[in-house]
């Protein structure tokens, strides 16, 4: 429910507690948005209030861990807390343009409601064709005995998965030139973001011309791409040709040209980076635990050696809950923030107009107040008895709200058939005691994780029904 701007209760609240964190300390903290803000709040509890100067000069940031204080802010349906203004957003808007994740709320709302009926759990299933495939290929290219590193290998399965399943594309080859101008353009966004003050983007800096240089890298792909299809009315790219079909049901106007490219910009992100660690962290905690690794083996061969599809996923009950247990525990956004534009009432605080308001998942996703033994690797969890009565804003691997992730059904959907395909036709050992994790813009794996493949078993029959 919207909060009406002139209650008179909001403006007699308290504001949150102030972090008492040393004023350096706290600056060093909130460089990092899983280690700096978890010791945020440690120190100063789960919604906590963080100044740095007047407030003429920097906003206060406002650090929220709490599911009242994610409803209270992420639930709205209005622009007053919208997500579009927001520095990091039009950082990327002004470079890599307008997408639902970052345009405003009068812009994004007939975005999303185009955008929509293209990713409801009906129509995912047109983009799974090559998903169990792109699997099946990667896990052919092992051999028993060899050490590898699982964040690479889940990074050209998802690459190899996407190209193949929605975008109509082999982007093997690209690999590598896709991978450096995500990161070139997102670190470039994220640094500017984290700045206090910023040169005018018009100066040719030599950050600046790299980053313009990966962005038109990939919107030379994405406009490839488009091209592509709309000459070639075989081509198997069903998101392609649903975002040119895409019309706002109320204003009846289809996307341009450009901004397709820019949604699919966006999909190259979203379908592979987040996917990618998401898989990478299931399948180095499977690799810590080969009771758990052969119960989901079991699961996936009991439907047989065929190929797997979107059908079986209703079978595949424990598989799913391993995925989510790593998106609990690893979710692809550490957190998301917003700047309201009037004061609000979060978990029953005073959350000031124009401050900084984080809601950060990965606090909550471990909060032991929430969770029982929150660090643990327990799939079971998320069994339907073990679930009931948990609250669904203190799970939010995809946010949360109407500006939740518009292709939450697709990613999971790839991770299951994924991540069941990868089990079932190979065995993996963890090298690796710790899975390091940083935040250039999503959360990555920060270095390597080291693995060792102790068999390879897909029996002969999915290699043929794989179609790679």
């Amino acid at each position: 429910m919207v909060e009406m701007l002139d209650r008179p209760e909001v403006g007699s609240l308290e504001l949150a507690p102030k972090n008492p964190l040393p004023y350096w300390r706290k600056i060093k903290a909130t460089r990092s948005y899983i280690d700096g803000f978890q010791e945020l709040f440690d120190a100063g509890g789960p919604i906590t209030r963080i100044a740095f100067g007047p407030k003429r000069l920097l906003p206060e940031a406002v650090l929220i861990a709490t599911p009242q204080g994610a409803r209270d802010l992420l639930g709205r349906t209005d622009a007053i807390a919208d997500r579009g203004q927001v520095k990091s957003m039009v950082e990327m808007r002004a470079l890599m343009g307008g997408n639902l994740l970052n345009l405003p709320h009068e812009r994004w709302l007939p975005r999303r409601r185009a955008l929509q009926p293209m990713f409801t759990k009906r129509h995912v299933t047109r983009y799974a064709g090559h998903m169990a495939g792109a699997a099946q290929s990667v896990v052919d290219g092992w051999r028993d005995g060899a050490f590898f590193d699982l964040d690479s290998e889940c990074r050209k399965l998802t690459l190899r998965a996407l190209g193949r399943s929605v975008l109509g594309l082999d982007l093997d080859e690209r690999a590598d030139e896709i991978g450096w101008a995500l990161r070139a353009s997102l670190a470039w966004v994220a640094d500017r973001a984290a700045r206090p003050v910023n040169a005018p983007r018009w100066v040719p800096t030599k950050g600046q011309r790299e980053a313009r240089r990966a962005n038109a890298t990939l919107h030379r792909l994405a406009a490839e791409i488009l091209r592509e299809v709309r000459a070639d009315a075989n081509r198997d790219a069903p998101l392609v040709r649903a975002l040119i079909e895409a019309v706002d049901e109320e204003t009846h106007r289809p996307l341009t040209d450009d901004e397709i490219c820019d949604e699919l910009v966006l999909f190259m992100l979203a379908g592979h980076d987040t996917t990618s660690t998401t898989l990478c962290y299931a399948l180095w905690s499977l690799g810590h635990d080969r009771d758990l690794q052969e119960q989901v083996r079991a699961e996936v061969a009991a439907l047989g050696d065929r190929a797997l599809t979107p059908d079986d996923v209703s079978d595949l009950a424990l598989t799913v809950r391993v995925l989510h247990e790593a998106l609990r525990l690893c979710p692809p956004a550490a957190g998301t923030v917003r700047s309201p534009t009037c004061d609000l009432v979060v978990d029953g605080y005073r959350l000031e107009a124009k401050s900084i308001a984080v809601v950060s998942f990965y606090a909550l996703h471990r909060d032991p107040t929430l969770w029982q033994d929150p660090l643990r690797f327990d799939p079971d969890r998320f069994l339907p008895e073990r679930s009931k009565g948990r609250s669904r804003w203190q799970y939010l691997p995809f946010g949360g709200g109407p500006r939740s992730c518009i292709g939450d059904h697709f990613a999971m959907l790839e991770a299951t058939l994924a991540l069941a395909t990868v089990v079932r036709a190979s065995e993996i050992e963890s090298l690796d005691m710790d899975f390091p994790l940083e935040t250039p813009f999503t959360v990555v794996a920060a270095r390597p994780i080291r693995a060792r493949v102790l068999g390879v078993r897909a029996p002969a029959s999915v290699r043929l029904t794989a179609g790679v």
